[in-house]
């Protein structure tokens, strides 16, 4: 008779004492992955410094039809993923790569006279500059401009009184930046109509046209074309074309949770009959949720509500380029302790590069609790161990 043989598996702990991290339009786009060079895993500790980092890129700072973008990409962390979309500037139009950043406002792409814009990219896709000299339909934006005045309250731009040329810099938290000067041209796009009928469309929009990158932004592994900012101030694309009323100032992002990836990023307003809403707090540079308690196995965590409030160096926020969840110090420690109990007597608990891990034989959803985040206005997000689980190997992270 064959022996047989428990499988063991290595469960950590993902959930990391940091800051709370946890961004509205129908225009649908198309998500690509990120496919790192060499290894396709990385240490938990590359993780966590990779949106520590992320967090410091956050820049502080009537409708006509949905406008539908394609969205490519995929989620998993050890793949380094990231979701973009591409968009059509310009007169010919010419097609760009921009990685989808809800934590930044502009738009910008790489121009034909970059110093450090990648030349080709571990993505697997064709990196385009962008050539104002060679549109029919661009111009450049004057210090004069009321778009550039707009976006100096936000620090979106800047002015050099030399060239009289509305211009910006972006510095970011990993160490990479961007500056360059803002063009006005043409954005192509489809948009839907009563649900079902696409028109071809063309609306003028101001961008960067980035001639300098540096740190990351140099490196070929992750390059696209530029960044898609969907930030809430002016000088975004969501806020221009709400102005010019063509989308309302709402999105809907929606990304699969699969490794096939894929998923949905809309300029307007997604209408779905099971669809749970929770308010965004207002007058916040960033979109910021609030939460109001988390639920392990059914019951609410003791944890002062203060924790969850909204401040100026914390609170609950959407950030499309961060891979994990964060909590703060008291929510992650009541978090821990209440798996660990539920898990207890039929785990061993182990640490495991100084993480909280777990040691099992058996499969999860036998084992773990179904994990709720409770928001404002009775919205929950439910998470079965599947979800807030991801397995590296033998090892299992939440």
């Amino acid at each position: 008779m064959a022996a047989v043989f428990p499988t063991w598996i290595l469960i950590v702990a993902l959930l990391f004492d940091a800051a709370v991290v946890m961004g509205s339009f129908p225009a649908t786009l198309k998500l690509e992955r990120k496919i790192p060079l060499a290894s396709h895993e990385l240490e938990l500790s590359q993780l966590r410094e990779r949106d520590r980092l992320r967090h410091g890129r956050l820049l502080q700072s009537s409708s006509g039809g949905v406008v539908d973008f394609p969205v490519m990409g995929t989620y998993d962390p050890f793949l380094v993923g990231l979701y973009y979309t591409k968009v059509q500037l310009g007169s010919p139009p010419r097609e760009f790569h921009v990685q989808i950043d809800t934590g930044s406002d502009v738009l910008w792409i790489g121009c034909n006279s970059c110093n450090g814009c990648p030349q080709s990219s571990g993505l697997q896709i064709q990196l385009n500059l962008y050539d104002p000299g060679s549109s029919s339909t661009a111009s450049l934006v004057s210090c004069s401009d009321q778009r550039c005045s707009s976006g100096l309250q936000s620090s979106d731009s800047g002015c050099s009184g030399q060239s009289n040329q509305c211009s910006y810099t972006f510095q970011y938290g990993d160490g990479s930046g961007t500056s360059g000067y803002y063009v006005a041209d043409s954005l192509h796009f489809n948009s839907i109509l009563e649900g079902s009928v696409i028109t071809n469309s063309t609306a003028p929009i101001m961008f960067g046209c980035s001639v300098l990158q540096t740190g990351d932004l140099t490196k070929s592994d992750r390059a696209v074309d530029g960044i898609f900012g969907f930030g809430q101030q002016s000088l975004s694309v969501i806020s221009q074309l709400s102005s010019e009323g063509i989308t309302p100032k709402v999105f809907s992002h929606c990304l699969k949770g699969s490794n096939s990836g894929g998923g949905i990023l809309v300029f307007g307003e997604i209408l779905e009959p099971n669809m749970v809403y929770t308010p965004l707090v207002p007058s916040q540079p960033h979109y910021n949720l609030d939460l109001r308690s988390i639920s392990v196995g059914g019951q609410v965590l003791s944890i002062n509500p203060s924790v969850f409030s909204t401040s100026n160096n914390q609170g609950t926020i959407v950030d499309s380029g961060t891979t994990l969840a964060y909590l703060a110090d008291e929510a992650y420690d009541a978090f821990m302790s209440a798996i660990t109990n539920a898990v207890s007597q039929t785990v061993r608990p182990i640490l495991s590069k100084g993480n909280q891990c777990y040691l099992i034989t058996s499969s999860v959803n036998d084992i773990f609790p179904q994990v709720s985040l409770n928001f404002a206005g009775g919205a929950s997000l439910i998470l079965n161990p599947q979800d807030y689980l991801v397995q590296q190997n033998s090892i299992i992270l939440f």
